[in-house]
């Protein structure tokens, strides 16, 4: 479990080493009947911690990269969470001794057997987990994936494999460290806005109940898979693009819930309230949710235009943004909610349009498809928002009366720094006016993208991974440029410099140390 402190990001690392190695040492030293102790110590300070973002890996792909090169990404690029849709033992051995949270699933086609058999349940968890914590941080088990709404057939046995599952961590002094749940789709909540009026599949109610009952009883977290694309997709145009981004909405077009007068500037949010309704509705009250799929496709079909770059990038990078900044909900301000984008690699194998088999970060040779930084943003400078190795151009194709307009405004309205693009500087081209259109609608992007900026400037302009820097003609995201974000991690780029951390976060984190330490000593 990473222990955060809220003390800048050296704080962070130092508690996650220190827990990573107090875990491993007490293993060693102390009998079976102190570890109990050792786990519930552990959980209460981790219980503190503020939100965290991580990612899914699947594995649905013609091309799997090794499970070393995978962990050297998750390494690279300081991800320090990771849901696995399965129990592979490879991903495991590669996690051991990183301090990665892991969060393992049961696949579908496990439930039946484990929800049917206490004693195959065991053999999972004894096979699966004991074999491989402490060295492997496995903090969460995922009871299948999207159950009642995909194979409802095995509704009945999901709660007794949770049960039977919890049972085996119990017996195994696991309990504490690992807990159990199960992933839910938003389509066990047939009307979700408003939320406050939102409730689950009424047919599903009993096996609600138990499951509900089970998370309570075992201080477990709901998880929701929430993915606002869907939602707008099939909306068809009854809530703004923007909203589904994180972008600010017009004055004339805010989302607000009519019973509390609660203001919804994300439909993730107003999602995640629908999901605390749902249970309140069941008169079942703190219970956390941990949202275990986010994300946004790249690409899509001829009918999914929705589905680009520009899109998946602003909706994950706000999504990070909101997740780490600690934001509540409306109904719940005080309680962030921890989340799994969907996904690090595009899974061509997927069943479905094209969008389904593009969800990824990552192609599966390792090739960024855009930047995308995991971890909160101390300082930034004021003319990048730290994204490496993604541009925003102007369509060549366009017309250049359009291409014109285009580049007044940004230089503009639109406030670009446009002198490298003036007579005698490093990125003038009299003759070229895609090249000087390119520079200033980049420009305009990369300072503005953080904050609700896109690439689109009338349908004149486009996301390419290919740098167009030149000579001494640099563009903003380029890894040649001189902007860079602080404290800060972005896949696709090399990894820079952690931010300072103040006099009182050191102390903050020292006295953490110590207070573990008095803690162990007293123990021994």
């Amino acid at each position: 479990m990473r222990i955060t402190l809220s003390v800048g990001e050296l704080g962070v690392e130092v508690a996650s080493i220190f827990e990573v190695f107090t875990v491993k040492l007490l293993s060693q030293m102390l009998p079976r009947k102190w570890e109990k102790i050792i786990f519930l110590l552990i959980f209460i300070f981790s219980s503190a911690s503020g939100a965290f973002i991580g990612i899914n890996i699947g594995t649905q792909m013609s091309s799997l990269p090794s499970a070393a090169e995978i962990v050297s990404i998750l390494k690279t690029q300081r991800i320090k969470h990771v849901r696995l849709f399965d129990a592979d033992h490879q991903m495991l051995n590669a996690l051991a001794n990183t301090g990665i949270e892991v969060l393992v699933g049961v696949p579908n086609d496990q439930l039946l057997r484990i929800g049917e058999s206490q004693s195959e349940a065991a053999a999972w968890i004894n096979k699966n987990v004991a074999a491989f914590v402490p060295a492997t941080n496995i903090t969460y088990i995922a009871v299948g994936n999207e159950v009642l709404t995909t194979i409802p057939n095995a509704a009945l046995v999901l709660i007794p494999a949770m049960q039977f599952l919890h049972s085996a961590l119990l017996a195994a002094n696991l309990n504490f460290q690992v807990k159990v749940s199960s992933p839910q789709s938003m389509d066990m909540i047939p009307k979700h806005f408003p939320p406050s009026t939102a409730s689950f599949n009424s047919s599903w109610n009993s096996i609600m109940n138990q499951y509900l009952q089970f998370l309570k009883n075992t201080g477990s977290s709901f998880m929701l898979n929430a993915q606002p694309y869907y939602v707008y997709t099939k909306g068809q145009g009854i809530f703004p693009l923007e909203y589904a981004l994180f972008q600010p909405l017009k004055p004339n077009n805010q989302i607000v819930d009519p019973n509390t007068n609660f203001h919804y500037t994300s439909m993730f949010d107003a999602m995640i309230d629908a999901a605390y309704y749902s249970m309140r509705s069941l008169n079942f009250s703190g219970i956390p949710v941990i949202v275990t799929e986010s994300g946004w496709p790249s690409l899509g079909g001829a009918n999914e235009s929705d589905a680009s770059i520009d899109n998946a990038l602003t909706y994950n990078s706000n999504l990070i943004h909101h997740v780490l900044n600690g934001s509540g909900t409306p109904s719940q301000p005080t309680i962030s909610v921890s989340t799994y984008v969907l996904e690090l690699f595009n899974e061509d194998l997927r069943p479905g349009p094209v969008s389904e088999k593009n969800w990824g970060i990552y192609v599966p040779n390792g090739t960024a498809l855009y930047s995308l930084t995991f971890g909160r943003i101390a300082e930034s400078n004021a003319d990048s928002t730290g994204l490496v190795g993604v541009f925003c151009v102007a369509n060549s194709s366009v017309d250049s009366n359009a291409l014109k307009k285009g580049l007044d405004w940004a230089c503009g309205p639109g406030s670009a720094n446009c002198t490298a693009i003036q007579p005698g500087q490093a990125c003038y081209e009299a003759d070229n006016l895609v090249a000087l259109t390119s520079y200033a609608f980049n420009d305009y992007y990369h300072r503005t993208q953080a904050t609700g900026g896109t690439c689109n400037f009338g349908n004149t302009a486009m996301i390419t991974t290919t740098d167009p820097s030149h000579g001494s003609c640099i563009f903003s995201g380029s890894s040649g440029s001189s902007t860079s974000t602080t404290g800060s991690t972005t896949i696709g780029s090399a990894f820079g410099p952690v931010g300072a951390v103040s006099e009182a976060s050191n102390l903050q984190v020292i006295s953490f140390a110590f207070i573990v330490a008095s803690m162990l000593l007293l123990l021994f």
